[in-house]
């Protein structure tokens, strides 16, 4: 059962497309449920292991519409000060001016522009991240794991996904050469989402 738009060759084989009673169901306005959700990283360090973190506090929304799946929209406000990776010093200094600078720039933003299905329940989504002052394009890869009620009558979706990005494309550019050689932070960090949103109330 897809939720967003499978891309067509021709405006008629759009609007010719029968509608899923089911997908059509799902229509609305969803609220991201931050207690059965995670937004994290992982990134190099050193040259030689993983160092993965998440955000504890976010906020977000999606709009799915099931008649016209391509319509589907999501935004996600990220508050950069929640970051953890398990080591105090560390997430001071990811905070600081070195990286995120989170007293400047409080926030980290996804807007989306865009959404399509590449087969089955996998689908990509493509919209403005914004880190600091840095507003770039990103696609995030996503997998639709299903929509149920839970046993306190909401309705839920949920997705799971990850994209890649170059920090250095967004301004966090702070590094240290080692004596053998590399860096101590990898320019490259994937970012990882498992997300459970509920229904808006009608």
């Amino acid at each position: 059962m897809g939720i967003f738009g499978r891309k067509n060759d021709t405006a008629t084989a759009v609007a010719t497309l029968p509608v899923d009673p089911a997908l059509a169901a799902l229509t609305g306005d969803y609220t991201i449920d931050p207690a059965h959700s995670s937004i994290g990283f992982t990134v190099r360090h050193a040259m030689v292991t993983n160092v993965r973190g998440s955000f504890a506090a976010y906020e977000g929304a999606l709009r799915l519409d099931g008649s016209d799946p391509a319509a589907s929209s999501a935004s996600i406000d990220v508050t950069i000060a929640s970051i953890d990776t398990g080591i105090a010093d560390r997430d001071g200094h990811l905070r600081s001016g070195d990286f995120f600078d989170a007293e400047t720039f409080p926030l980290m933003t996804f807007r989306s522009s865009e959404a399509e299905q590449l087969g089955g329940d996998l689908y990509r989504i493509t919209g403005d991240l914004t880190i600091k002052d840095v507003t770039r394009p990103l696609s995030i890869d996503l997998e639709f794991n299903g929509a149920a009620t839970d046993v306190y009558g909401n309705e839920r979706v949920g997705f799971e996904g990850s994209a890649e990005i170059l920090r250095s494309e967004w301004g966090l550019t702070w590094n240290a050469a080692l004596e053998t050689g590399g860096v101590m932070v990898s320019d490259k960090v994937k970012l990882t989402f498992d997300i459970s949103a509920i229904k808006n109330a009608a």
